[in-house]
């Protein structure tokens, strides 16, 4: 630290309530368990920590700007240590005294994680009113939980083991999605110095069902026909997530065409729940017997039929 002014964005025309100021400020923003992912973050607290020692008592700054004593608090050559000079009247906090009665009760926040910055930093320190230092939320605990798609449409129970042990209870609500993410409260890691409990965060992921497909709030099924059924229509079961339904087929029925459950599909919280939506695919018979053949070679004699005459009208 070669210049405590700019450590703190200031300049030398300062006044002490800027110092202040932008020290308190700099102190919530830089403190290392306030930034976990940031490995520099420490050097910079320290730096900060060290430039408002320097720069919030008046004499100290007085010989700092005089040229008197470094960056660092030390002594020139040929004078005395920066130590010497720690009692000097109008120091608004002395080394390892605690808060005077002047000091702004606002600077505590900023105090309390200096001093447990300089003890350790993460493990507990000092504080004036016999506690610890410094309390924050622990860090949130983040997990993967994979759930059946039946379980995430209509909604499951189930458990998790936490890495400090213990199993907790998990609630999948009715509708859940996939890659939707559930908070359990207080179930993260204990806070430092006595702080609340971070959370759980688990992230959903649906596994893919044989028969049901999901969009939004709707629930595609496709549904095998027969020959007979698609030519004369009738009455069928098809699946849905609440169980079978009866569905009409209509005569004639091509496969491709998609028939509309209403309300069949997903719950929303508010409002109507979604449709499961049909596709009719027709299956022909696993063997084919010569009555049925001879149908058909009948049939398309007297009934010739091109349906693939529209892909190609405009072609040319």
């Amino acid at each position: 630290m070669n210049d405590p002014y700019a450590v703190l964005g200031l300049t030398k025309s300062a006044t002490a309530d800027d110092i202040k100021k932008a020290h308190r400020k700099l102190v919530k923003t830089s403190h290392p368990d306030l930034n976990p992912d940031d490995p520099a973050a420490e050097a910079r607290f320290k730096a900060i920590s060290a430039a408002y020692d320097l720069l919030k008592d008046p004499a100290t700054r007085a010989r700092f700007d005089a040229g008197e004593i470094d960056a660092s608090g030390q002594e020139k050559p040929e004078r005395r240590y920066y130590r010497d000079f720690t009692d000097a009247p109008g120091n608004a906090y002395q080394q390892g005294r605690g808060f005077e009665s002047q000091v702004d009760p606002a600077d505590i926040f900023a105090e309390m994680l200096r001093q447990r910055s300089r003890q350790g930093g993460r493990g507990g320190g000092f504080s004036p009113f016999g506690e610890e230092a410094f309390a924050m939320p622990g860090r949130d605990l983040h997990f993967s939980l994979e759930v059946a798609f039946l379980d995430a449409a209509r909604g499951a129970r189930t458990k998790i083991s936490l890495p400090g042990g213990g199993d907790v209870e998990v609630q999948i609500p009715k509708g859940a999605a996939d890659g939707q993410t559930l908070r359990l409260r207080g179930k993260g890691e204990p806070g430092p110095g006595g702080g609340p409990a971070g959370d759980a965060l688990i992230t959903l992921a649906v596994r893919p069902h044989a028969v049901f497909r999901r969009e939004g709030d709707d629930i595609h099924v496709t549904l095998p026909i027969s020959v007979d059924e698609a030519v004369l229509g009738g009455k069928v079961q098809v699946p849905t997530i609440d169980g079978p339904v009866n569905l009409t087929i209509p005569k004639g029925a091509s496969s491709g065409r998609t028939l509309r459950l209403r309300g069949r599909g997903i719950a929303r919280a508010k409002g109507e729940p979604g449709d499961q939506l049909v596709e009719l695919r027709i299956v022909l018979p696993p063997v084919m017997d010569e009555a049925l053949t001879r149908f058909m070679e009948d049939w398309r004699k007297s009934h010739p039929q091109d349906p693939r005459k529209n892909l190609f009208e405009g072609e040319m």
